[in-house]
């Protein structure tokens, strides 16, 4: 096994087949074949399936990349240290639900990486999409909730798709609203005092199970119902129709501003919010970083 062979197979993993990879790496396409077909052969396991359409990453193989991606990565630091070489392109890959923590989380992270160079991506996604982008390799974590509710449901997800669940902190549910609604000068609001106002959840696709709602009580009726798919779209709809959303009650004012407000709701349900990765692959140094950056966010939101 060599860096060569590992940096061939974390190209080809990045473009999808062989021939873009073998013209990214400016290298003769057999050569790139053969890379691959030596080192699957001496790892025993099967890397990539071939078809006419270009190359699919296996399981195995999503389980090797991930090693092999810490290893080039380390052997470039190691490089640029004693070479002082231009620092190497860093890539990381984050799904989550609409939580604007996750987006400050990820704002530190990329101005920390801010004088090399990096191709860094944050998805806000479906419950469902989370739960496959991590599974499948597109993204190193992702981000979600478990409540009382749910929690059967999505652990047991999560275990067939060979994913951890580590919890960042628990929080009571709250209700967004705009300051100017009349709920705001209540010190706490009940299922019953939201009835009269639209509801505004977040759309959860094909797979539009209760279990998968980003919101907690979403068993609960609401007579008023909006559904978007953006959190932006939520934020100017909570204003403009005095409508309400229930989620951890973490805002961030520098993302959005102060015209929304968190009020705690009575309940019974906890939100406990976490990262999901896959159990049986380590984190990368990036991965790491991005959790620490979102702790000290979230514990600087509860002082």
């Amino acid at each position: 096994m060599t860096l060569q062979q590992l940096r061939y197979i974390i190209a080809i993993a990045e473009c999808g087949s062989i021939t873009s990879a073998a013209k990214q790496l400016l290298v003769a396409q057999p050569s790139v074949s053969k890379a691959v077909t030596d080192l699957e052969a001496e790892m025993g396991i099967t890397i990539f399936y071939r078809n006419n359409r270009g190359v699919f990453v296996s399981d195995e193989g999503s389980k090797f990349l991930s090693y092999a991606r810490q290893v080039i990565e380390q052997a470039d630091l190691l490089e640029q240290q004693y070479t002082k070489k231009e620092v190497s392109r860093r890539v990381f890959a984050i799904s989550a639900q609409h939580y604007a923590f996750v987006v400050n989380a990820f704002v530190s992270l990329v101005k920390e990486y801010d004088k090399n160079k990096y191709e860094f991506t944050l998805r806000e996604s479906r419950t469902y999409d989370i739960i496959e982008d991590v599974q499948k390799g597109r993204s190193e974590l992702g981000v979600l909730f478990l409540s009382k509710f749910n929690r059967q449901i999505l652990c047991r997800t999560l275990d067939h798709a060979g994913l951890t669940f580590t919890s960042l902190f628990t929080a009571k549910p709250h209700v967004f609203i705009s300051r100017h609604n009349p709920l705001a000068k209540k010190d706490t609001v009940t299922l019953k005092d939201l009835q009269p106002y639209p509801r505004l959840t977040y759309e959860q696709g094909l797979n539009n199970s209760f279990y998968f709602s980003e919101e907690p009580h979403s068993v609960e009726e609401s007579p008023k119902s909006i559904v978007v798919t953006d959190r932006a779209t939520l934020f100017n709809l909570l204003i403009g129709l005095g409508g309400y959303t229930i989620s951890s009650g973490i805002l961030s004012r520098d993302l959005n501003g102060n015209d929304i407000i968190a009020v705690p709701l009575k309940s019974e349900e906890i939100m406990e919010i976490g990262y999901i990765a896959p159990h049986d692959r380590p984190l990368n140094t990036i991965s790491m970083r991005y959790i620490e950056h979102l702790k000290l966010y979230i514990a600087g939101c509860r002082k």
